[in-house]
């Protein structure tokens, strides 16, 4: 988080003088007065005033901004919680409302990490693009166990069978998971195919 110390005549001044420095608005900063400064008799011997900028993080301000936004328009009991690690914010939804946020197999929230992600890298005056990750009761992990089982299930059944099968249409993320989890297996072979949004992975011997 970044912060400078300005001084000045008056609080007011100190404040505009950093805010120029900075090159951001009044809005994206908490006003620290270390010293609100005093005129002096008959104006000699003041002290000038001194405060602290400390620019918020843009990017959760405008994550939480945006999120609150859509819950309030639909109108759902949900909350979240926001962690950052590296230059990956993490944001997790939670409450009895999130089955609507997900949709129909995450559809919904890929759609809604996608919204935030444009949404809260604006003005991010910290000049590095934040990856956002948005999950909902860890849906996304439940969901890779899923996939996990069931691309080892029908890998089971290609070699049972002698033949290849084709998956139903998942999004690029979910077929990423299909073809990492069968890429060690010496006689298996798996690959996408089609267009988007019908593209389906198919899994085949060797």
């Amino acid at each position: 988080m970044r912060e400078i110390i300005k001084t000045g005549k008056t609080v007011e001044e100190a404040i505009n003088a950093g805010l120029i420095e900075l090159g951001i608005s009044r809005d994206m900063v908490d006003i620290e007065i270390i010293d609100e400064g005093s005129k002096g008799f008959l104006g000699l011997l003041g002290k000038q005033a001194i405060v602290k900028i400390i620019v918020k993080d843009v990017v959760k301000e405008n994550i939480r901004r945006f999120l609150d936004g859509i819950i309030k328009l639909i109108g759902i009991d949900v909350g979240y919680d926001i962690d950052e690690k590296d230059n990956n914010i993490l944001v997790n939804l939670k409450g009895n409302g999130v089955g609507l946020l997900i949709g129909y197999r995450g559809e919904t929230l890929d759609s809604l990490q996608y919204l935030t992600s444009l949404v809260a890298n604006k003005k991010n005056i910290e000049g590095i693009h934040k990856r956002i990750l948005l999950d909902a009761e860890n849906y996304r992990e439940k969901r890779e166990k899923i996939l996990i089982n069931l691309a080892n299930k029908i890998a089971k059944k290609v070699k049972q069978e002698n033949r290849s099968i084709t998956l139903e249409p998942m999004n690029a993320n979910e077929r990423r998971i299909i073809h990492l989890a069968l890429q060690d297996d010496p006689d298996i072979e798996t690959f996408s195919e089609g267009e988007e949004p019908n593209r389906r992975v198919t899994i085949s011997l060797k």
